[in-house]
């Protein structure tokens, strides 16, 4: 059999997925959404004002929610980085394209040569485009700073883009999620850093095999 990697391997047979650091990264991520969604909930609609008392008062939650997306929009390209090239486009990832919607109802069975499936890769690369395009947006009505010198069209356009990427977003967080809780083993990986050998090597055999070896059982 052949030799696992030291950096992938556990004394009890489980494999490492994720760092500590990226683990860290990746939560510090989702509490900056939790605090931009519901923020930005309140500042959207009077009907849902009611959000900015979790934050002490509407002042302060109008303060907060631009320099705190600006530091989620740091982390999370920090964190992207590190997952850019697993998530690379390859002829394999076309082939699972087709059999998604087979596989996501458990009718098919799709080997997966990377550590990624296709679509989690589409959910990595429209998330690194929507991120983009609403940190953008955001800087354009970002009162008092920005928004004063950018014309009052150019305004009004940039607030509406900014509320219909942030729908988009909500609703990639939402597949995402979810994806997380169907994939039963998931979870684990991002709270733990480790899965299971069984999980790897049925979600991600391309994966298991370079981390384990190829003669790896």
């Amino acid at each position: 059999m052949a030799t696992e990697p030291k950096a992938h391997s556990k004394a009890n047979g489980e494999l490492a997925r994720y760092s500590t650091g990226e683990r860290l990264t990746h939560w510090g991520v989702a509490l900056g959404y939790i605090v931009l969604f519901l923020s930005g909930l309140s500042l959207f609609h009077p009907f849902f004002f009611w959000a900015s008392s979790l934050f002490g008062s509407a002042a302060l939650m109008r303060i907060l929610h631009p320099f705190v997306g600006v530091v989620f929009a740091v982390l999370f390209y920090a964190y992207a980085l590190r997952l850019a090239r697993d998530n690379r486009w390859n002829p394999s990832d076309s082939e699972w394209m087709k059999h998604a919607f087979a596989y996501m109802n458990k009718e098919k069975e799709l080997r997966v040569e990377g550590k990624y499936n296709a679509g989690q890769k589409l959910m990595y690369w429209s998330m690194v485009a929507v991120i983009a395009a609403l940190f953008a947006s955001g800087l354009l009505i970002w009162r008092p700073y920005f928004a004063p010198t950018v014309p009052l069209d150019v305004r009004r356009l940039a607030s509406v883009a900014h509320a219909a990427l942030a729908f988009v977003m909500f609703v990639g967080i939402g597949i995402h999620v979810y994806a997380a809780y169907w994939t039963r083993g998931s979870m684990r990986a991002m709270t733990r850093g480790t899965v299971t050998r069984a999980w790897a090597r049925f979600h991600h055999a391309g994966w298991y095999e370079k981390v384990a070896g190829k003669d790896a059982p």
